[in-house]
């Protein structure tokens, strides 16, 4: 495989410790990179419908890459999200080159980008906490009966379907002039000086140029990787949208293979050493 060599990685939204996980795609994609910085922009760890029989050994070996990479000199930012928000009170943490924020920025040849999961200009999840866990959790339901349709796609030869994608296709038109939710963020990016914004949160990937004020604001919504296999990359001086290949289909009796419960739990917390970002946060 042939690994790149890049300056940042931005991804978000992998929701690990849920069936939407795709955790062998994000292996392949991590595996493929060598990056100096890794941005985990929110949403990584789903803690809104994380529970204790759901852990596959597949979803804990992103994790041991991820710390295999922060060996090998990669600085990790994890950027907290609405469903990984437990992390939030551990703002400011760093953990040898693992750091926990709530924003980040880049800086580069006097350019600024600002990297956030993007979650705090959704009203929906503000006004209305419940509703948004309530779609999360049909949202959940619908992953678990898309993967009992893919489980009689696959032997016939068939590729796999992801169903809330193809329902998104048909039923949400793309629109020509900026969401509010861009406009949004690009007026308040414009506003704090930055050049570029990067966020994640909606699982629409996007690359585009928006005018606010007379000022070119670059408006990067670097996807996720339930549904789109997207991520943001930064090299040769520029932000640019990848789109991750995925040949290889994943294989659903591997997802069911879970790690025991007290085994799975040992190890996160060797893992990710938390009991030292507890220390910490006290």
């Amino acid at each position: 495989m042939e690994i790149r060599e890049i300056e940042v990685a931005v991804i978000s939204d992998l929701h690990l410790a849920t069936h939407a996980c795709k955790p062998k795609k994000i292996l392949k994609y991590l595996k493929s990179i060598r990056p100096s910085v890794l941005v985990l922009n929110g949403d990584i760890i789903d803690s809104w419908r994380f529970s204790r029989n759901y852990f596959p050994k597949n979803h804990l070996k992103v994790i041991r890459h991820i710390i295999k990479m922060m060996e090998k000199g990669t600085r990790v930012i994890y950027v907290t999200g609405n469903h990984d928000e437990f992390l939030r009170k551990f703002s400011g943490t760093k953990v040898g080159l693992l750091e926990i924020v709530n924003q980040f920025i880049f800086e580069h040849n006097g350019k600024l980008t600002w990297i956030f999961h993007g979650d705090i200009f959704d009203k929906v999840i503000h006004k209305s906490k419940r509703l948004a866990k309530f779609g999360a959790a049909l949202y959940g339901l619908l992953t678990i009966f898309n993967q009992l349709v893919n489980r009689l796609l696959i032997p016939f030869g068939k590729r796999e379907m992801i169903i809330y994608k193809v329902i998104k296709k048909n039923f949400v038109r793309e629109k020509r002039t900026p969401s509010k939710f861009e406009k949004q963020l690009a007026e308040s990016a414009s506003a704090q000086g930055y050049q570029a914004v990067i966020c994640g949160h909606t699982h629409i990937p996007k690359s585009k140029m928006l005018s606010i004020g007379g000022k070119s604001i670059q408006y990067i919504n670097c996807g996720d990787w339930v549904e789109h296999l997207t991520a943001a990359e930064y090299y040769n001086n520029k932000w640019h949208l990848y789109t991750h290949n995925a040949e290889e289909e994943e294989s659903t009796a591997d997802e069911m293979d879970n790690l025991a419960e007290q085994s799975i739990y040992q190890t996160l917390v060797h893992e990710l050493t938390f009991s030292n970002l507890i220390q910490v946060g006290r």
